[in-house]
């Protein structure tokens, strides 16, 4: 008598925590395009940087809680096109791009398009790619630096057609840096729930007190020095490679 065991049904269904961050990350996206359409862009800037927030919280509660899945990767990856990719785009373009005809649009879309690839390019790497680093620009703070720099000009009184080229070398030069191969930070080595210095507390604390100062503009050369280290970083390592060979 055969007395193979039955296979096991497949269990259906899916984790509800972290998803319910990664939807709202993608309805902040999707809301930051409806309110771009209106004219409203503080709301539309300060909604992605919302979804940025929110983007940064499923992941982490999602290991916490050891919720991890096929599912919730594939969507968080679909929520950070929204939200990083194709918002920003429709944003800049809303705001200053659609003043450029075409240049304008090629620019928003080489922004998406550079965001689709980065985040195919991210998806193939998970588990073979060094952990403390991006291989290019990753896409929330290369839409931070467009949403914050329209916050920021908003702010100033700064209208779109004012600086529609300078938008549209951002945003154009925000994609491009998404698809280098630029070494940037991951800052996922920090453990955030190991014992830390106490100078380290007193930092984030004197970072919050800076970014309060003026928020769109402190997080704007936030995210526009992160944007630049990359190639920084790679011109100095090329630097002191080349001189030790020098030396060899």
């Amino acid at each position: 008598m055969d007395e193979t065991p039955a296979p096991r049904k497949t269990r259906r269904g899916i984790y509800l925590l972290p998803n319910l961050f990664t939807t709202a990350a993608l309805f902040a996206g999707f809301y930051a395009v409806l309110a771009a359409t209106q004219g409203r862009f503080e709301a539309a800037a300060i909604a992605i940087l919302s979804a940025q927030l929110l983007d940064g919280f499923d992941g982490r509660i999602a290991r916490l809680t050891n919720t991890q899945s096929a599912f919730g990767a594939e969507y968080d990856s679909l929520s950070d096109m929204v939200a990083f990719g194709v918002a920003p785009a429709l944003v800049a373009y809303h705001w200053a791009l659609g003043e450029l005809g075409k240049v304008g649009w090629l620019a928003a879309f080489i922004f998406t398009a550079a965001a689709a690839l980065r985040l195919a390019r991210f998806n193939t790497q998970v588990g073979i790619a060094d952990k403390r680093y991006f291989q290019g620009l990753a896409s929330p703070p290369a839409a931070a630096i467009i949403a914050m720099g329209i916050w920021t000009a908003h702010d100033f009184g700064i209208a779109g057609q004012d600086v529609s080229w300078l938008a549209a070398f951002l945003t154009a030069g925000a994609g491009l840096l998404m698809v280098s191969n630029f070494r940037y930070f991951s800052f996922k080595q920090i453990n955030l729930q190991g014992r830390v210095p106490f100078l380290l507390a007193v930092a984030v604390m004197l970072g919050f007190a800076v970014i309060y100062i003026h928020p769109p503009l402190v997080l704007f050369l936030m995210a526009l020095t992160y944007a630049i280290s990359g190639p920084l970083w790679t011109l100095l390592r090329l630097r002191h490679n080349r001189e030790r060979r020098q030396r060899e």
